[in-house]
């Protein structure tokens, strides 16, 4: 009875500790978006969505922003998408075990954690002076491409992982090959831990300010438009230079905070639309 009650005991405290933790974790959450909503309330507006900034930042909107970050954060998905999944496929479906594999799986997951201003020094080095594509929008979603890179791979080799053994066997022994077997059989069925991947990569690369401050982000261009190879501004970097170097730092407070909101809300848009892809394979 005693040995009943102890582990009765144990149970319900350990639950009532994880219950604790997730509502601290929402809590957190909460406050960090109450605040960002109450200091952006201010300036936001249709025309702070839709107009471009002026007088040195302290007023206008954030619509180049907007736009050099959805496509610096979609192109890199692009880009990073089919190669980390045809990387994963080779991995996990074709290679032998050897030292060369575990060695490249070990740099992919030691890459994965690889802080960002790294990439963005490699970025500069190799696609903005060695490739000669300066700064620019190409050089900024080349360096995002190779930092989603190592996410895509291990979140895809986890998915095919998932695949039990015996659908393969069984295609193969129906007189499928095995390129067929891998693209009619396993990929589908790992579709949607492939898309997990992706969502989280294309979350990331949304929100980096090291990785492009270096390669294809500017705190301001006076182009409208977005060129390949024009450089463009971006909502994390736009943050970062109000924030530290402002023209006035207190004056453009309210945009700062609103600049982070809209930048939450683009990021939860493109995930939702992730998920919702997801969703739909899965079903």
């Amino acid at each position: 009875m005693k040995s009943s009650a102890l582990r009765s005991w144990f149970e319900v405290s350990g639950f009532g500790l994880m219950r604790l933790a997730v509502a601290i974790d929402i809590g957190a959450l909460l406050a960090i978006i109450g605040l960002i909503v109450v200091n952006a309330w201010p300036v936001l507006s249709w025309e702070f969505l839709t107009e471009p900034p002026r007088e040195l930042m302290t007023k206008g909107g954030i619509l180049p922003c907007i736009l050099g970050t959805f496509c610096l954060a979609l192109g890199a998905l692009v880009i990073a998408l089919p190669l980390g999944v045809a990387s994963a496929v080779y991995l996990h479906e074709y290679s032998r075990p050897s030292a060369w594999v575990t060695l490249t799986r070990l740099s992919i997951a030691n890459l994965a954690g690889v802080p960002s201003i790294v990439f963005g020094l490699f970025g500069l080095t190799f696609f903005v002076v060695f490739c000669g594509f300066g700064v620019s929008l190409l050089s900024g979603v080349l360096t995002l491409a190779v930092l989603s890179l190592p996410i895509i791979i291990n979140t895809t080799e986890a998915a095919l992982s998932q695949i039990p053994q015996d659908w393969r066997e069984a295609s193969l022994a129906l007189g499928a090959s095995r390129r067929e077997t891998t693209m009619k059989v396993v990929l589908p069925n790992a579709l949607p831990g492939i898309l997990t991947g992706s969502i989280l990569a294309l979350a990331r690369a949304a929100g980096e300010t090291a990785a492009i401050m270096y390669t294809g982000s500017v705190f301001f261009t006076p182009k409208e438009g977005v060129s390949p190879l024009e450089p463009v501004m971006a909502l994390p970097y736009h943050i970062y230079v109000l924030a530290t170097s402002g023209t006035d730092i207190e004056a453009t407070r309210p945009i700062q905070y609103g600049t982070a909101l809209v930048l939450l809300i683009l990021v939860l848009v493109m995930s939702s639309a992730a998920i919702y892809i997801r969703e739909r394979c899965r079903k």
